[in-house]
């Protein structure tokens, strides 16, 4: 098991840990980690690992069983021993990116209220995919809409709810191929706004900025048809 300690302040860069496993695979699972492990459309942070006469790149982190993160070298090389005390490092432009871009996806889902079937996050842009039978007409009015939503400075906190609080409100969900992570007993809630200006709230279990202005200016990138009933909308920092 990992304290997963990017859920608890995602603007932390560095963190002292301790090497308690290695995977049979070369991975290094550590006692807290500040690596969000890939998962949910978001993908695994980058970084590196230094202790006393040595250090490792890491390039990315998975999730390992119950709630380790498992950190996965770039390539061969000497692993810290177990027991090792260590300081580790992210990849923070990297990472902040992706903050950011899933955020506005967040955003994305408000200003176009269909019932997400997919998504990914990258450092420069990302998309999700609609139940979304016609086409976009406007494009125009869908980027301001987005970007006024942005520049509406929101401020993005989380709540916890039970699991059967979830079960009991399933309009919650927007997203279709990705269930909000269960098994612990309790489902983290992402909140855009605050009082009568909440624009979004939905269960998510990856990092965001702390206010939408934070975000930039975006732009509407390529809108694909998927099927008969599904589209395909990428944003990119503008």
């Amino acid at each position: 098991m990992s304290l997963q300690l990017f859920r608890d302040d995602a603007y932390m860069r560095d963190a002292r840990g301790t090497v308690v496993a290695h995977t049979s695979e070369g991975g290094v699972v550590l006692d807290a980690s500040i690596f969000y492990p890939t998962g949910g459309g978001q993908p695994g942070d980058a970084g590196m690992l230094h202790w006393e006469g040595g250090q490792l790149e890491i390039a990315t982190a998975v999730k390992g069983e119950g709630e380790a993160v498992v950190l996965v070298p770039s390539g061969p090389g000497a692993l810290p021993e177990i027991g090792t005390e260590l300081r580790q490092s992210l990849d923070w432009e990297r990472r902040y990116a992706h903050m950011r871009i899933h955020t506005a996806l967040h955003l994305l889902s408000v200003v176009l209220a269909f019932p997400v079937t997919g998504g990914s996050i990258g450092a420069e842009k990302g998309r999700l995919d609609f139940m979304m039978e016609e086409p976009i007409e406007d494009r125009e009015a869908v980027e301001a809409a987005l970007n006024a939503l942005v520049t509406r400075d929101l401020p993005v906190s989380e709540d916890w709810i039970s699991e059967a609080e979830l079960d009991a409100n399933p309009g919650l969900v927007k997203t279709m191929s990705v269930a909000p992570p269960r098994g612990a007993g309790r489902v983290r809630l992402v909140r855009i706004g605050e009082g009568d200006g909440q624009v979004d709230l939905q269960p998510c279990g990856g990092t965001h900025v702390a206010r939408t202005g934070e975000i930039g200016p975006l732009k509407l990138g390529k809108l694909e048809k998927k099927g008969r009933a599904n589209r395909r909308v990428n944003i990119l920092f503008g």
